[in-house]
């Protein structure tokens, strides 16, 4: 894959910052010691291999994109997300300041509300994601430097007026163009897509419903599907094989790229790609990134 990605420090958009490809991935957030050392390596050849970002999976705060940005030389990290119950406003706005004094325009903020099952403070949504981006314009974080999971209409809108744009989970590319009309030309739209680099039908729908089976217990997704032409139907029994199909890309080289182009067909400016194995979800799965690269070639 070639790097479409500017070199150096920049001044450039998020848009050109993060190029066509990132990957997204909750062990790239990791905390444990011992693999420090493997997630520099990690990060510098996913810069190597072409990819513009890398999308911190999980609740990631600021303080896990500064191993990968010293690691780096180029390399856009953003969150992927940051839960706004999680960290403070003020904290986060102080350590943006710290990161992007050291390492100017690398890092992203990727903000989002999560889910009332996962946060016990979850309240009032959008009205508590409006206070938060209140306070952090108090505190300098730039609004272009930030970017919200959005997947309603009223959260897209808050990503096209109050950041640089939206980074929305698991979606489809009907959902893409939806938002893209939402945010208007400028705004990155970032989704992100689930790859199973697997042939087999019923070996890669497998590792995708596996994949899949917390995220249909969460009513901010389902209600996402729901509104864009799924029934409560597709839901059952892990997620009907029309579910896996448009949320997943899977299959032999040439349909991948067919499900990768949807998106970019769509109105995507960049996607994000997490790869889907039968590794534990905090694995980092450098072969298959390597693979996913010279797919993109």
């Amino acid at each position: 894959m070639t790097d479409d990605v500017t070199t150096g420090v920049r001044d450039s958009s998020p848009k050109e910052a993060v190029g066509r490809y990132g990957i997204w991935s909750a062990g790239l957030r990791s905390e444990d010691p011992a693999q420090r050392g493997e997630l520099a390596e990690a990060a510098a050849e996913l810069e190597e291999l072409g990819f513009g970002a890398a999308w911190l999976g999980g609740s990631s705060g600021v303080q896990h994109a500064v191993p990968l940005i010293e690691a780096t030389s180029r390399l856009t990290v953003a969150t992927g997300i940051q839960s706004i119950w999680q960290y403070e406003a003020a904290d986060t706005a102080t350590r943006f300041a710290e990161l992007d004094a050291a390492h100017p325009g690398r890092f992203l903020l990727g903000l989002g509300v999560s889910h009332a099952k996962l946060a016990d403070q979850y309240r009032r949504p959008y009205s508590s994601m409006v206070e938060y981006l209140d306070a952090l314009d108090a505190t300098g974080v730039p609004a272009g430097r930030r970017i919200l999971a959005a997947l309603g209409p009223k959260m897209l809108k808050l990503s096209r007026d109050r950041a640089a744009g939206s980074h929305p989970y698991l979606v489809t590319p009907e959902h893409t163009a939806d938002a893209r009309e939402i945010l208007g030309e400028v705004p990155l739209l970032a989704p992100e897509l689930k790859v199973v680099l697997e042939t087999d039908p019923d070996r890669a729908r497998s590792l995708a419903r596996d994949s899949l089976a917390m995220y249909l217990t969460l009513p901010n997704y389902t209600n996402s599907f729901l509104r864009f032409g799924f029934t409560e139907d597709d839901f059952a029994d892990g997620g009907s094989d029309r579910l896996i199909d448009t949320l997943f890309a899977w299959g032999d080289d040439d349909r991948i790229r067919e499900r990768i182009d949807a998106f970019y067909t769509a109105g995507a400016d960049h996607v994000a790609f997490q790869l889907v194995t039968d590794q534990d979800r905090s694995a980092l799965p450098r072969p298959e990134w390597r693979r996913l690269a010279e797919l993109l070639a």
